[in-house]
Formats: structure tokens, C-alpha cells, sequence
């Protein structure tokens, strides 16, 4: 298997980290462990993600769909799909092969009480046929699928083209299917757009794209939202109700869960 760099962070190992995994090293540690003195929201935003994952897995589930594509997925550690929904085949896709090799390994040992019908793919998320290719040898692309882009997409801009790759993969998924999206976005951004009924939006300093709430919901194309739309990601469908007191993360992270119908 090839090995991480265990002297050089690594985003899959360090996500592990925020959401108290195991699979991650000193180095990885050091560099959340710094981040979060500089943004102390970055660790509970990361919780804040995972769980809805877990919530929009079991909601799609629940609507009858056995099979979910995980893109950009990174490592299925600490209540991936395939752990919140056993019965579900599940598909990884991630397109480092550092990461690809590693999570082979963690599939072909899944957690004591988990049977798991998990595969991992090494694929780019923007090229949807080779990833439905791939993802066909172990999927039925013919039945509803649960699409799962969760904290994704804001790292990638326009100009490489994740709205065309989305669009194809709606367009190719049975009726039925689940569209599930988590996207960053800023306070700034969201009174913007309130206030203006829009706006133009920036790069990010990472890179990546700075979105209103307006484009987000454009991924979802045709698809209607399921309830409660698109919103705060602690927001959609919560297991229980916000109580007093409880801290409210800022307003960064959008959320939703959009349906295939016809």
C-alpha cells in the first residue's frame, strides 16, 4: 500500500482528526491543532458537516434508496455513509491515490459490527463518466442512487467546471435519485444576496469559489428541494431542537437535499 508522507499534512488525514478519528499523524494533528486558534469555528463546522452527511444519508435511506456515490469523499472514517447506512452499497471516490490506498485498507477492515458493501474508486469527481463508469462495477446505475457531494464543491471554481460535471451526473441518474449538498459560504455573502437579491461572486483565497446561496442551490438544477430547502446545515432536518444556550455556529455552511422526480 503506498504510505502517507507522515512529514506533511495531509486535508483527508486532518479531516479524520477534526471528527476525532484515529487514521492520522502528528503532523496532521499540529496543523488542526493551529487552525483552530486561529479559527475556532473550524473544528465544530467540520462536525457540524459530518452530521448532517449523517442525517441526509439516513433521510435518503429512508426514502428507499439502497446505493450512494461519495465524491471527493476522502477517507470513510467516523460515520461515513457506509457505516450510518450498512445495508446501502456505497461507492468512495476520491482521485488521490495516497487516499484511495489508503481507504482500500480501511474498507477491507471495517469496524467491528459494521458489513460493509462499501467500494472505493479512485476517480476525478469532475469527469461523471469515468466516474459512473467506475462506479457501475459495483452500483445499478438504473436504480435510484443517493449522490453525496458534502463539502466539496466550494473548492472547486468555476473555471474548472463542477456545474457541467454535476449537471451530467443529474442528468444520468435514475428517478428517484438524491442530490446531497453541503457548500461553504460566508455570512457576508448570505446578507448580500438577501439584500440585493443576488450578487457577483469571488474567488476564494484558497482557490476555490466563493458562492451565494443563489449558485449553491443552482447545482441542484431541476431538482426539487426536499424539506426544509436549502439552509444552515445544523438547520436541515436537526435531530433535535436548538435548545437555549446552545452555540450557534456562524453562517458558512449551506445545506440541502434535492430529489430526481419523473
Amino acid at each position: 500500500m503506498r504510505q502517507f508522507d507522515h512529514q506533511r499534512p495531509n486535508p483527508a488525514r486532518m479531516y479524520d482528526y477534526m471528527l476525532g478519528g484515529k487514521d492520522n499523524f502528528a503532523v496532521d494533528r499540529l496543523a488542526i491543532d493551529q487552525l483552530a486558534e486561529l479559527i475556532p469555528e473550524a473544528v465544530p463546522l467540520a462536525r457540524a458537516n459530518r452530521a448532517f452527511l449523517q442525517r441526509a444519508v439516513r433521510y435518503v435511506a429512508a426514502a428507499g434508496v439502497r446505493q450512494f456515490l461519495d465524491l471527493g469523499s476522502g477517507l470513510p472514517t467516523q460515520g461515513s455513509a457506509h457505516e450510518v447506512a450498512p445495508e446501502a452499497g456505497v461507492v468512495y471516490v476520491d482521485h488521490d491515490p495516497v487516499v484511495a490506498a489508503h481507504a482500500r485498507a480501511l474498507l477491507e477492515s471495517p469496524a467491528p459490527g459494521v458489513a460493509s458493501r462499501a467500494a472505493f474508486v479512485e476517480a476525478d469527481l469532475l469527469d461523471p463518466d469515468e466516474v459512473l463508469a467506475q462506479a457501475g462495477r459495483f452500483l445499478d446505475l438504473d436504480r435510484p442512487v443517493g449522490i453525496l457531494l458534502v463539502s466539496i464543491l466550494h473548492f472547486l471554481p468555476d473555471a474548472a467546471g463542477p456545474q457541467r460535471a454535476v449537471a451530467e451526473l443529474r442528468r444520468r441518474v435514475a428517478p428517484g435519485s438524491h442530490l446531497v449538498i453541503s457548500h461553504a459560504t460566508t455570512m457576508g455573502r448570505i446578507e448580500e444576496e438577501q439584500g440585493r437579491g443576488g450578487g457577483h461572486r469571488g474567488s476564494s483565497a484558497a482557490g476555490g469559489a466563493d458562492r451565494t446561496p443563489g449558485e449553491i442551490r443552482a447545482f441542484f438544477g431541476d431538482f426539487p428541494l426536499e424539506p426544509p430547502g436549502l439552509v444552515q446545515a445544523t438547520d436541515w432536518r436537526p435531530d433535535r431542537p436548538k435548545l437555549v444556550g446552545d452555540w450557534s455556529l456562524p453562517s458558512s455552511l449551506m445545506a440541502g437535499v434535492g430529489k430526481k422526480v419523473g
